[in-house]
């Protein structure tokens, strides 16, 4: 039976805080207290760090290169989070140090186990080997584990995982049973209103505008629905609107805007791709939220001052927009870009509050105060459309729905061409790396490899690095709780943090933190992938059983801040939903059941941290973490499987994350997990455990053939292809900084 989600967004509850527009709205909250049985947590709230809002139009007008900055603007963001972060757990690691013999002699139960030479040494120097496949899902090797009674190894990469399933799934049923029809009654109402000014401002310097925004409404709503017939008068450039998208096959001219806009940006990918639904809702709020009205040309002003009047103006819809709004900002973030909240508000301050049409016609010096309103607004932070060397980064102007603000495509817009200049080649940086990320909040390890291969020797590379590093170091809470995308983020910071004494011997070493960084971005791949349609994606400038009995106690990779900020995260998902009446008692329950398995994770790795042995029924848990995790993973495909119970989709998915317009894009993925075997000590001996881990891709490719899941399945032999035919691509191969933990055979 589907999943039944009872709700009616448009009833915002009349709660002031769920206000997409309410102006200075306070973030401050008490730290959230947590308990978890058998260990104190306490969470820490840092002083933000203070934001000039000014600061960006100060260094403009200055001439200087602004500041790098995180602001939010509060003004835009929904607060269906509390704003409550773990800052901190107190647990002082203490692991007592153990060897392990170069011939692996003292390890217990090698015989269980096959192992090459070249594993063994892996093995025995870092402590830990990665190799082969764990199967289509992570919860396999688990259960193979438990009927093999092999020691389980919890990996962070599992839980992660398995909250990325529930996010997509969340977020996939919201879209298709809800999202998608409000967008639609959206869109009728606001060419309405649109069609209804044009006739009034037809004759008046004001037609030209009226009639963009009528043609603008039309593509939105015939990408939904396409019974939808044009008016005449914009009949063409709808046409050639919709005609663009359909072809998806590179950067030209709208016919709305006149400026060039990235069609191949309208192909559907991620979980959208395969449902004629959701493929329609993909394409119409990719519309909305890419399709920029400029601020520095007086006509595109005036459409957006239109759009901003007719929304404002009729309840109903305004109603539907902020719905939409608010439930998207709570799963992806606040938008980047300038939209109605602000617009209305230079609207009222140049025309006054009664702000009518026949007010536009005669006062023609109000729309000059409103221009020049418009022009000392918050510039975006993040460029997503095509423009030339020599002009600004990012441009200042007006998006229906624009996408969203993220951490990450801030940090790799200040690492690419023109924010760095040439190397010493002359070579320009058109596309970012995914440690570009890591790098700069706090790794080491990433901003090594990056040196390595001359990444950071572009002119500012360095420079503008360190800046996002400062910018970043703080604990700034309103930052870090601004979406369950930031959340997320957020909770795999701590696995940057370099892992010396008194952690378990496996996680000392440079591999184990090149290991972590592959976790991270296996994630971070998860995450692009389930936002690919609200995340703002960055642009550069052109340019069996045994007969004995065995001791299968396992062990939790030991990491106690993301099992408590996962906690949190959980229950921050559960929150949010449930206060807007979007979740139900089977899916609340889910959530919850992945809050307290994480609490006990934080439990178990502060115990492991401290040396000390867990209880019979804490080996348990880990003994059965594979059935729990089958539960998660089954939940969120049932409604999906085929009637044999086939699955639908391997974990293995693609995304692409950011564009260079000469042709490419740089495209992220993970393909079918790996297993790993860790060398560690349960309660005084040494042994193997096993478990699954992320496998991480990423590599350049043309932008007019955006991948899919389903390609990518095919180049990874997981598909056929069109003639029925199975190939693995072994041209794409994992980034080298892999190999030193990562075990890969001979192939002839």
């Amino acid at each position: 039976m589907k999943r039944k989600i009872h709700a009616v967004i448009a009833l915002l509850l009349s709660v002031s805080l769920l206000g997409a527009c309410a102006a200075d709205v306070s973030t401050e909250k008490q730290p959230q207290e947590k308990e978890s049985a058998g260990s104190e947590e306490t969470e820490e709230e840092s002083e933000e760090p203070s934001a000039e809002a000014d600061n960006r139009q100060e260094a403009e007008s200055s001439g200087q290169e602004p500041e790098i900055s995180f602001e939010l603007r509060e003004g835009q963001r929904p607060l269906l989070i509390d704003g409550s972060t773990v800052t901190d757990v107190t647990v002082t690691p203490s692991v007592a140090p153990y060897e392990i013999a170069a011939d692996l002699s003292n390890v217990g139960n090698l015989e269980q186990f096959y192992f090459e030479d070249q594993m063994k040494e892996k093995l025995a120097e870092n402590g830990f080997v990665v190799f082969g496949s764990a199967g289509w899902e992570f919860y396999e090797a688990y259960e193979n584990n438990r009927y093999s009674q092999i020691p389980n190894f919890v990996t962070v990469d599992s839980l992660m995982h398995t909250y990325h399933l529930y996010f997509a799934y969340l977020l996939k049923g919201l879209e298709k049973e809800q999202l998608s029809d409000k967008l639609g009654q959206l869109s009728e109402r606001m060419l309405a209103d649109s069609m209804e000014q044009y006739e009034q401002l037809k004759g008046s310097e004001w037609e030209s505008a009226a009639k963009r925004n009528v043609a603008f409404f039309t593509v939105g709503a015939s990408l939904l629905d396409d019974t939808v017939v044009p008016a005449d008068y914009a009949a063409d450039m709808v046409r050639e609107e919709l005609a663009k998208i359909e072809q998806c096959d590179g950067i030209t001219y709208s016919a709305i805007t006149g400026d060039e806009e990235d069609y191949t940006q309208y192909a559907p990918r991620g979980y959208y791709k395969g449902d004629s639904a959701l493929e329609q809702y993909f394409k119409a709020m990719m519309w909305y939220g890419r399709i920029h009205f400029k601020q520095e040309e007086e006509e595109m002003d005036r459409s957006a001052l239109l759009m901003t009047m007719a929304l404002t103006e009729d309840a109903q819809a305004y109603a539907l927009w902020e719905s939409i709004y608010t439930v998207t900002s709570f799963f992806a973030g606040a938008s980047d870009d300038l939209g109605v909240c602000e617009y209305a508000e230079a609207a009222h301050e140049a025309y006054g509050e009664n702000l009518a049409l026949d007010k536009l016609i005669a006062e023609k010096d109000s729309f000059a105060q409103f221009h020049e309103l418009t022009a000392t607004l918050p510039a975006p932070q993040i460029n997503s459309i095509p423009i030339f060397d020599g002009e600004d980064n990012v441009i200042r102007g007006f998006r229906f729905m624009g996408q969203r603000f993220s951490i990450d495509a801030s940090v790799m817009q200040k690492l690419l061409y023109s924010q760095v200049r040439e190397n010493s080649t002359g070579g320009i940086r058109m596309l970012p790396d995914v440690l570009d990320i890591p790098a700069a909040l706090g790794s080491e390890t990433a901003l090594e490899i990056l040196q390595e291969a001359g990444e950071t020797e572009y002119a500012g590379y360095m420079e503008n690095m360190e800046m996002l590093k400062t910018q970043l170091a703080g604990e700034n809470t309103a930052l870090w709780s601004a979406s369950l995308y930031a959340c997320w983020l957020n909770t795999l910071r701590p696995l940057l943090q370099e892992k010396g004494e008194g952690y378990p011997v496996f996680m000392q070493g440079e591999a184990w933190a090149k290991k972590d960084l592959e976790c991270f971005a296996g994630s971070f791949t998860e995450l692009k992938h389930d936002t690919v349609l609200y995340s703002k994606q960055v642009m550069a400038e052109m340019g069996g059983g045994y007969d004995e009995e065995i001791d299968d106690r396992g062990y939790v990779e030991p990491e106690p801040l993301v099992y408590a900020r996962f906690a949190v995260l959980a229950d921050q998902t559960a929150q949010g939903l449930k206060r807007y009446g979007m979740l139900d008692a089977a899916d609340e329950e889910n959530l919850s059941r992945l809050s307290q398995m994480a609490d006990q994770f934080l439990t178990i790795s502060q115990k492991e941290l401290r040396d000390e042995t867990l209880t019979e029924e804490e080996y348990e848990f880990i003994r059965v973490y594979g059935g729990n995790l089958e539960h998660f993973w089954y939940e969120t495909i049932k409604d999906t499987a085929d009637e044999g119970g086939a699955v639908p989709a391997p974990a293995a998915l693609v995304v692409d994350i950011a564009t260079d317009p000469n042709g490419e894009v740089l495209e992220i993925a993970t393909g079918n997990p790996s297993r790993i075997y860790a060398v560690v000590k349960v309660d005084g001996k040494v042994k193997i455990a096993a478990g699954s881990v992320y496998t991480f891709y990423q590599f350049p490719w043309p932008m007019d053939d955006r991948l899919t899941d389903n390609r990518w399945y095919q180049m990874l032999g997981i598909e056929p292809d069109e003639t029925g035919e199975y190939h693995y691509d072994l041209e794409i191969l994992q980034p080298a900084w892999t190999e030193s933990y990562r075990y890969q055979y001979e192939w002839d």
